[in-house]
């Protein structure tokens, strides 16, 4: 029982499917299958009496397509800029287009969640304001839900044999692809509990409470950026920055820190705050 744990990256394929050219990976189904978990998790909160924002399913459903957009080109430009910086200079049409240089469709890969967030933040954002929607109050109503999308993110990095943990000698680490022979940490399935599962909860325990209603954003911003920051800690650093300070802080610390920092400035304030017109 504990090999076929161990070993079970080792057996994972990470395609569902190959046609010609084009290969559907379990990474990019995961992101449909985040997007349809939102959706029908805020679609049926919609119908709920007690629901804090008035608000049709087809704008919903708009707010959400292009914040899902937003996320996309925010994680491919956040990747390249935070941690790949110097091929986005050389290459910077691999950032946007889903193309190797033969012409054969790749996909999106390397994505940065920090600027996922940003660019779905600010999509959403512009089509609030097209429709003349309170921001903060449907920014907050869309937020608890967001965390079980993460949900599979995480799970499709596990499937893909990426973002993998740092070397450990407990019974709980596994095999993966590019370390076959060393015990790793399954950290993508810490990061799917940790940041998708337990935050998800955590933030539909607040949002059962009138008076944290219109502050779970920056209730996200604190809880995430503390999970993810404690879960780096099982986390293999990116090959190409490695640490960036004081010989233990990685990227995604760094960024998880700025999360805290202005999650508890908004507490106290609400910037994001646009009334209708």
């Amino acid at each position: 029982m504990l090999d076929a744990w161990q070993n079970l990256p080792l057996h994972l394929n990470p395609l569902v499917f190959t046609i010609g050219n084009f290969s559907l990976r379990w990474y990019s189904l995961g992101y449909l299958l985040a997007f349809l978990t939102i959706y029908f998790l805020l679609r049926h909160r919609l119908f709920d009496k007690n629901a804090p924002v008035n608000l049709t399913v087809n704008k919903l459903e708009n707010i959400l397509f292009f914040s899902f957009l937003g996320a996309l080109l925010g994680g491919r430009f956040g990747y390249a800029i935070l941690y790949n910086w110097s091929e986005f200079v050389t290459h910077p049409l691999k950032t946007i287009l889903p193309f190797s240089s033969s012409g054969n469709f790749t996909g999106f890969y390397g994505m940065s969640f920090h600027g996922g967030l940003l660019g779905a933040i600010i999509a959403g954002w512009i089509v609030c304001k097209k429709y003349r929607l309170n921001f903060s109050q449907i920014l907050n109503f869309i937020i608890p839900a967001f965390p079980l999308g993460y949900f599979w993110g995480r799970l499709g990095n596990f499937l893909n044999g990426e973002l993998y943990g740092r070397l450990t000698e407990s019974k709980i680490g596994m095999y993966f692809k590019d370390y076959p022979t060393e015990l790793r940490h399954p950290s993508q399935l810490y990061e799917a509990l940790g940041e998708g599962v337990v935050l998800f909860f955590i933030l539909n325990y607040f949002s059962k409470q009138t008076k944290w209603q219109n502050k779970l954003f920056p209730l996200f911003l604190i809880f995430y950026g503390l999970i993810r920051f404690g879960l780096e800690f099982f986390r293999q650093p990116d090959p190409q920055l490695g640490f960036i300070a004081f010989g233990w802080l990685t990227m995604g610390q760094f960024l998880c820190l700025i999360m805290i920092g202005l999650g508890t400035v908004f507490l106290l304030i609400n910037p994001l705050k646009f009334h209708k017109h």
